[in-house]
């Protein structure tokens, strides 16, 4: 039990032949993820291995590839964790990297493919393993890990305040707790966001602080929060209802949409949508990131994956526009078109093709720049225009973001979307 619910655990224990994997020990977790999928139940893996049993042969392969087909069977039924507190290396990692969510520990835990004898065998090169696959390198380069902890202990309460957010399975909702007007009284005043977005709309501010301010008891389980830093993406609660929060921060990269943090959000709307949660999207976006490196590393395609996931997804979406809603950055943030359930705007949002000086310098020549600049702020530097269309409920003061959402929750609870009818659809990858 976790917090009085139920979950399923298996754990390698690296003390005993180095926690390598043989044929009956795959039988042990296979047996566990099966009754975990039978029973509705979430699994939490302890991984601290050393790989294959290399005296089983390919027994012991054998039993990495069931393990990886129940964790393929599994997805999108139960959340799966899965938690490193050594090595993870070889084939292994396979399993972990098929879960919903990888908890890693400074200095003890490591994950490769290959290990540093081989890389220095094959390329010469030498590197550590903490440089090569610790805990600090998949959290902030390499997008593997979801979270890094100073020791097992941290990791463990990481895994049990996660585990709060989360339904048993996708037949349920996420738990609910209760909120009374006491607790609504005692929370922090929102009228602080209505000085939040400066005046220059190119200096920053910390959207983190808005979701803060937004959810209860001002607790965000930010996930992935050393990685693509410029979206945020985490869980809260907004009067005992569980959300799931994605937010462009301003503070990095003025809020861009690049190829990492599409990948990162894109992964994140999927289990939202898996498991009944709904998506809270806060946008303050002047656009994807310009640049040779960005176009080479493939902005198109993994663009395209957050674009995606929201399109695809059925669960209820709320959308606020704080500041900037540039170019194709504002169809892809859960915009109406996309079927955002309800959009709101605050005053000082924009939505724009692209920003004004950039505008009139494409359309005017650089002829009566300044003055054609004031022109297309005073049209467009505002959400009427998109209000006017309908693309727009309403706009809305900072203060009242926390209310909306609350009642929004409440009148979408019972939403109900079909999709067409296929076998799957084909992301993006």
């Amino acid at each position: 039990m976790v917090n009085g619910r139920p979950c399923y655990v298996f754990s390698q224990d690296f003390t005993v032949l180095g926690g390598s994997l043989s044929e009956t020990f795959a039988e042990k977790m296979c047996k566990v993820m099966d009754m975990a999928v039978l029973y509705g139940i979430p699994v939490i893996g302890i991984n601290d291995s050393g790989g294959a049993r290399i005296q089983e042969g390919v027994e012991s392969l054998a039993g990495y590839a069931e393990v990886f087909q129940r964790n393929v069977d599994s997805s999108g039924v139960i959340p799966q964790f899965s938690l490193i507190t050594g090595p993870c290396a070889g084939g292994a990692v396979y399993s972990p990297a098929l879960t919903d969510f990888i908890f890693m520990v400074r200095h003890t835990s490591y994950m490769f493919v290959t290990g540093p004898d081989v890389v220095k065998a094959v390329l010469n090169e030498d590197i550590t393993k903490e440089d090569l696959g610790g805990a600090n390198t998949h959290s902030s380069v390499s997008g593997v890990s979801h979270g890094q902890f100073n020791n097992d202990i941290e990791a463990i309460i990481g895994i049990r305040d996660l585990f709060n957010y989360m339904p048993l399975s996708s037949k349920e909702y996420p738990p609910k707790i209760q909120w009374t007007e006491a607790d609504e009284q005692n929370q922090v005043s929102t009228k602080l966001l209505d000085n939040i977005v400066p005046d220059d709309p190119n200096r920053p501010y910390n959207m983190k602080l808005v979701i803060q301010t937004i959810c209860d008891r001002g607790k965000f389980f930010e996930i992935m929060k050393d990685y693509a830093k410029n979206l945020l993406i985490g869980f809260g609660r907004v009067k005992g209802n569980v959300v799931g929060f994605l937010a462009n921060q301003p503070q990095v990269l003025a809020g861009c949409l690049d190829s990492d943090c599409s990948t990162k959000g894109a992964r994140f709307v999927r289990f939202c949508d898996c498991f009944n949660i709904p998506l809270i999207t806060l946008e303050d976006v002047p656009g994807f990131l310009p640049g040779k490196d960005q176009e080479h590393g493939g902005i198109i395609k993994h663009g395209a994956k957050l674009l995606y996931a929201y399109c695809e997804a059925t669960v209820p979406k709320i959308t606020f526009i704080t500041r900037k809603a540039y170019g194709g950055a504002y169809c892809v943030m859960a915009s109406k078109h996309i079927k955002g359930d309800t959009n709101y705007a605050w005053p000082s949002g924009e939505i724009a093709v692209m920003g004004a000086k950039g505008a009139c310098g494409i359309i005017f020549r650089g002829k009566n720049t300044e003055e054609e600049t004031a022109n297309y702020e005073e049209k467009f530097a505002n959400p009427l225009k998109a209000a006017e269309r309908g693309y727009l409920d309403d706009i809305v003061m900072p203060r009242q973001t926390r209310a909306i959402i609350a009642k929004d929750l409440e009148l979408l609870k019972n939403k109900q979307r079909e999709r067409p009818r296929r076998k799957h659809g084909n992301i993006p990858l």
